[in-house]
């Protein structure tokens, strides 16, 4: 399970992946897990369908990456997709597939979600859905969740983020993986936080590659991430320049696991886009 992962090592290295769009695309996903797997993560986790909306295709390649290739998977759950039910048969699912790590989100709420089903779901935040696998799987599955190093974009301030962040960790929390963050100093100031506020849980920082300029647009939207000025003006210099764009991309992303590792963070998740060559580009420059 992952939380042995990050009690045996002091260097833990992950990769996010997502499900195909269509049932016919899995051959394509199932290569980019072949390649990712070459760069040797410690666990790969995979989001909760094609803009939130088929958990069957997120369990269809967690299965793949746990019993294939022989990597610790982790499954996202969204609160804005799943009743009780639909949470007891992926938990029968994960039995059946050798899976046991889950992380449990309040998830994005999807287009095709009227008011009336957003505001009356099940489970109304991660800690409630974190609260009801624990009660049913009990140390049996190892629970993941997220965090905002700039607070979450609902959340009126970090102070209030903060106990909401308590609140999941003592519904049982083992580990946390950032949002995407571009600015180190935010991220060294949220651990300091974290800390002096009792949350002793490993948490993972999520490195998002920009190698595109209109990758930022909905991600940074949905994320509330802000972008420092060295990253916009790498933007404007090189993002009508695919190949400049990719190498100032990486590197940036590169130079923060760098500066990060410097201040003794080793725990890096990077946010792969189901892109192998943007992930090793990356690796080979540390």
């Amino acid at each position: 399970m992952i939380k042995d992962i990050f009690a045996e090592n002091t260097q833990v290295l992950s990769f996010e992946v997502f499900p195909p769009k269509k049932d016919d695309d899995f051959d394509n996903v199932f290569k980019t897990i072949d390649e990712l797997s070459q760069l040797n993560p410690d666990f790969i986790s995979v989001t909760y369908g094609a803009g939130g909306s088929n958990s069957k295709k997120t369990l269809d390649v967690a299965s793949y990456i746990q019993n294939k290739k022989g990597i610790d998977a982790l499954c996202h759950m969204t609160c804005v997709g799943y009743t009780r039910a639909d949470l007891d048969r992926a938990l029968d699912d994960f039995d059946s597939s050798s899976l046991n790590n889950v992380l449990a989100l309040r998830g994005d709420r999807p287009a095709s979600m009227s008011d009336e089903q957003f505001n009356n779901r099940e489970f109304m935040y991660a800690n409630e859905m974190v609260e009801y696998i624990r009660g049913k799987k009990g140390t049996t599955v190892c629970i993941g969740g997220a965090c905002y190093p700039e607070k979450h974009p609902e959340s009126d301030t970090l102070g209030a983020d903060i106990e909401n962040i308590k609140r999941k960790v003592d519904a049982g929390l083992d580990f946390m993986t950032t949002q995407m963050c571009f600015d180190n100093e935010l991220f060294l100031r949220y651990f300091d936080l974290l800390d002096k506020n009792g949350i002793t849980v490993p948490v993972t920082c999520g490195i998002m590659p920009i190698t595109k300029a209109n990758q930022l647009g909905r991600s940074v939207t949905l994320s509330g991430s802000s972008v420092p000025k060295t990253l916009s003006d790498i933007i404007a210099l090189h993002g009508d320049d695919p190949d400049e764009m990719f190498k100032y991309g990486t590197k940036y992303a590169a130079d923060q696991i760098t500066d990060l590792r410097s201040h003794g963070v080793n725990r890096i998740h990077i946010y792969a886009m189901n892109n192998p060559r943007t992930v090793r580009a990356i690796l080979e420059q540390l």
